[in-house]
């Protein structure tokens, strides 16, 4: 009788840390999935390589949203300047140091088997979007993803794309030069 009361805890301990390690490993695959495919290395075996590789990914977005957040503010700060009214180059004090920067804008992120491109330009100076995204399909990009807005006087475009050929890649300063080109030709 004394044995049949010890061994009911015991047993119901073993279920339980079965049942944690069961969702502990759930919670992690749901974890891994989240990740992109591009950013999990194949060498990862263990769940521990998995967490590390995710924490590691959600480290570069949090660097990325502060960054964001910076030009955001910057952006403000320059567009809320007095007396300015030309989509030219501008600038606006920020903390005694003047900061600009002239439009249209193009800035390119290769986050290696994907592209992403941001443009600004202002309402005076618009470019056709389909020559942008066909330079982007010429240089061997797929387009996965394209949308745009206007906030004031500035349209912002945003273009993701995905590497047609990843074995071959693609040469994101090649395709800077020729939106460069084409955008400031305007």
């Amino acid at each position: 009788m004394k044995k049949s009361c010890e061994g009911g805890p015991k047993v119901e301990r073993k279920t339980v840390e079965k049942n944690r390690r069961i969702h502990m490993k759930s919670l992690c695959f749901k974890l891994s999935s989240l990740i992109p495919k591009g950013i999990i290395s194949k060498d990862a075996l263990t769940q521990q390589d998995h967490l590390d590789q995710a924490a590691a990914y959600i480290k570069t977005l949090r660097e990325r949203i502060d960054s964001l957040k910076q030009k955001k503010e910057l952006a403000g700060m320059v567009g809320d300047a007095e007396g300015i009214s030309d989509g030219g180059s501008r600038a606006a004090p920020a903390g005694g140091v003047v900061v600009g920067f002239g439009l249209p804008v193009v800035e390119i992120r290769d986050l290696e088997s994907t592209l992403e491109v941001v443009l600004i330009c202002g309402l005076d100076k618009r470019f056709l979007f389909y020559e942008v995204i066909g330079v982007l399909e010429e240089e061997g990009a797929e387009v996965v993803n394209a949308s745009f807005s206007t906030v004031g006087d500035k349209i912002f475009y945003t273009i993701h794309s995905q590497v047609s050929c990843p074995r071959i890649g693609m040469e994101a300063s090649r395709v800077s030069e020729r939106l460069k080109k084409l955008v400031y030709e305007l």
